[in-house]
């Protein structure tokens, strides 16, 4: 068994490839005609099953076949509303026509890569991207995912660190139930315990604090992070830099505006680094064209992938000069840094994202949105807490009256969802508790009411049968 970061039992999930028949939907936006998985999916999953790691088998057993808007269909007549924007990726919705058209003249050019030589439409998109940021964040380093960009920053805060205070200043401080990524550095930031068992020999220059998100951490005083830096042995003069999620992913956490404030200002004092993980953040998903922007600050350098293009992979580190220009020329590179098709996908999604005013209806659809999860988490014994901002959300499931975490009622109200025509997934940490939401930003009211009642019927049916299993 392994233990969640509070040491909750996370018993690794996996759904029946057995098909299940559930009542038919057909609304406007839904249409379940089939069981679920589909009988004709199953050669495909146990396909997957065959050739795919184990580690692949969490994934709901829907086969997606064409996707556009706010929506997901399979071949065999099945349409959903989707919560998850293909894990927070599709900002300007799936399937646009202005992304497609752009990555096929750009295919049609015949520049496929360039890997180390420079482009024109590489030029493009780090001028575009740093001229939407605030100063100083005026330089762009592009990369393939957000793992990689959290990679980058960790080296940059490093390298600063010892140029201003010698090999001692080397110290990474980051926070408890973060999600950086999956690779090596990524994975030593992040503070979900269990997903770096393998590690084993872990660097001491990382350290996790808690995150002050006023439910599993009710202290959200800044004297909080003092104290437990202190209590960890760990003095400002050794931290190179300080490593948030904008939001926490796990639960769509934002810490106290006065906290990151503070935060700001210690890391200016002391000389280390404020990174802002934007990776779920940016691009509009929290109703602001930056997350950071909630906290009315700029971090020294900040991470990018996920909706920078709500298509291909490609992810940015964007910073301050004197920062982002610590390395000689050469010593930062990546095979795919700036592959033409995926610039000419994030560049179209910009201007999507921007022409559309997204972070604008991510704000107004936000609002509707959480206002109806409060009411339901009022008359919901078993919803602990909601978080969140814009369009990302985080409904969390516990035992009535404790914090424990219930993964196992999460896991029934994704099922439900997906049954009833709504895609959404629950996230690592906290046992699988939380439900998270995160459609598209071009979702509109009527769709996304008729989700949220979704919601609301998978909640009842899925607490009905917890209820009735306990008697």
């Amino acid at each position: 068994m392994i233990l969640d970061n509070k040491g909750y039992p996370n018993m690794a999930r996996q759904y029946s490839l057995t098909p299940r028949r559930v009542p038919p939907v057909d609304t406007q936006y839904r249409r379940i005609v089939t069981e679920i998985p589909v009988p004709e999916s199953i050669p495909i999953l146990e396909k997957l099953h065959r050739y795919e790691p184990v580690a692949m088998q969490g994934q709901p057993p829907i086969i997606w076949d064409r996707a556009e808007g706010f929506q997901v269909a399979d071949r065999w007549g099945n349409r959903w509303i989707d919560w998850s924007s293909g894990v927070l990726i599709t900002n300007a919705g799936h399937g646009r026509q202005e992304i497609v058209d752009a990555v096929v003249r750009q295919a049609q050019s015949h520049l496929l890569t360039n890997y180390c030589f420079p482009s024109e439409i590489r030029a493009q998109l780090v001028e575009r991207i740093a001229h939407l940021l605030p100063a100083p964040l005026k330089k762009v380093f592009l990369l393939t995912t957000g793992s990689e960009t959290v990679e980058c920053a960790i080296k940059l805060c490093r390298t600063h660190g010892v140029k201003l205070g010698g090999r001692e200043k080397n110290v990474i401080v980051s926070y408890e139930k973060a999600f950086h990524g999956r690779t090596l550095g990524s994975q030593q930031a992040g503070g979900i315990p269990a997903l770096k068992e393998w590690i084993v020999n872990l660097d001491p220059g990382f350290v996790q604090i808690p995150f002050p998100d006023g439910f599993w951490t009710e202290d959200t005083s800044f004297a909080c992070f003092e104290r437990r830096l202190a209590e960890r042995g760990v003095t400002p003069a050794q931290v190179a830099g300080v490593v948030l999620e904008t939001y926490q992913g796990g639960s769509a956490a934002f810490a106290p505006v006065p906290y990151m404030q503070a935060l700001r200002e210690w890391c200016t004092r002391h000389g280390a680094l404020l990174v802002c993980d934007e990776v779920q953040a940016g691009f509009g998903r929290c109703g602001k064209m930056w997350g950071f922007e909630h906290y009315g600050i700029v971090p020294d350098l900040t991470c990018f992938g996920k909706g920078i293009s709500s298509s291909l992979p490609i992810a940015a580190v964007a910073g301050r000069p004197d920062v982002m220009d610590l390395h000689p020329p050469g010593s930062m590179t990546s095979t795919h840094t700036g592959n033409p098709v995926c610039c000419a996908a994030a560049l179209a999604s910009i201007d999507l994202v921007m022409r559309e005013n997204l972070a604008g209806n991510a704000r107004v659809m936000g609002e509707l949105m959480h206002r109806k999860l409060h009411e339901l988490k009022a008359r919901t014994p078993q919803i602990g807490w909601v978080d969140g901002k814009g369009l990302v959300a985080g409904v969390t499931c516990v035992k009535p009256g404790t914090k424990d975490p219930d993964g196992d009622l999460a896991w029934e109200v994704v099922r439900g969802c997906i049954e009833r025509g709504v895609l959404m997934f629950s996230p690592v940490g906290f046992g699988g508790a939380t439900v998270k939401i995160c459609p598209p930003l071009v979702i509109h009211e009527e769709a996304l009411r008729e989700s949220l009642q979704v919601l609301e019927e998978a909640f009842a049916e899925a607490t009905a049968a917890v209820s009735a299993a306990a008697v």
